[in-house]
């Protein structure tokens, strides 16, 4: 399975149009600071489930009832979905790491630093922001996932 990671789109969608037609993705994560693009997107392309979080752009839109922070199993692997602003990924990853663990999941995304990278820690922990496909030319994370676990991660680049 495929799965197309995006975050910090800031109201600008080309650059995710380009990778779903691109990547043809089995599923999309879209990790907020506008998650109304996820929900635009996710009309255009009805056949592709789409997976959402808010981020701290989003909380002016009071309308907006998503959870700030979900665990989503997504071909058969369990991921925490997450902004990061409430993590405080700015300044450390230790928190999130630490959520990720005790919620037993077997990735943690986040976005909100707009710095793209694919990590796996020492047990196994795959650490994963796509960075912000609004900004620089736009990056994305792409997961490829066979038997309930993640086979790659890799960053794509406008």
């Amino acid at each position: 399975m495929k799965i197309l990671v995006l975050s910090d789109s800031h109201a600008s969608r080309h650059f995710m149009r380009r990778c779903i037609d691109h990547v043809s993705p089995d599923a999309v994560v879209h990790l907020g600071d506008y998650f109304t693009d996820a929900q635009d997107l996710s009309e255009e392309y009805p056949q592709i489930p789409f997976y959402a979080v808010p981020g701290n752009c989003d909380r002016s839109r009071s309308w907006i009832t998503e959870a700030e922070t979900k665990v989503e199993t997504i071909g058969g692997v369990r991921f925490l979905l997450t902004h990061g602003h409430l993590h405080m990924v700015k300044m450390t990853l230790t928190r999130l790491i630490a959520d990720a663990r005790g919620m037993k999941v077997q990735a943690a995304l986040f976005g909100h630093t707009h710095e793209a990278y694919c990590h796996r820690e020492d047990d196994g922990l795959w650490v994963i922001n796509p960075g912000s496909c609004g900004y620089g030319g736009g990056s994305a994370a792409l997961i490829e996932t066979a038997d309930g676990q993640i086979r790659d991660c890799r960053i794509i680049r406008g």
